[in-house]
């Protein structure tokens, strides 16, 4: 995930982005997630969502 590019801890990203560490934690472990919660880890670490998405 970005995160790890971005040098920000789960519990930076949650309270940048306004989700959860526990969704945070998920996502990086490679669970999904709803659009909107992409929408927003993404705005927060500044990337297009879509690099976010992994195939």
């Amino acid at each position: 995930m970005a995160m790890l590019d971005s040098n920000q801890n789960a519990l930076q990203l949650a309270e940048k982005s306004g989700v959860s560490r526990v969704t945070i934690s998920g996502v990086k472990c490679g669970k999904s997630c709803s659009k909107s919660t992409a929408e927003k880890l993404a705005k927060a670490l500044n990337v297009p969502v879509e690099q976010l998405i992994e195939e």
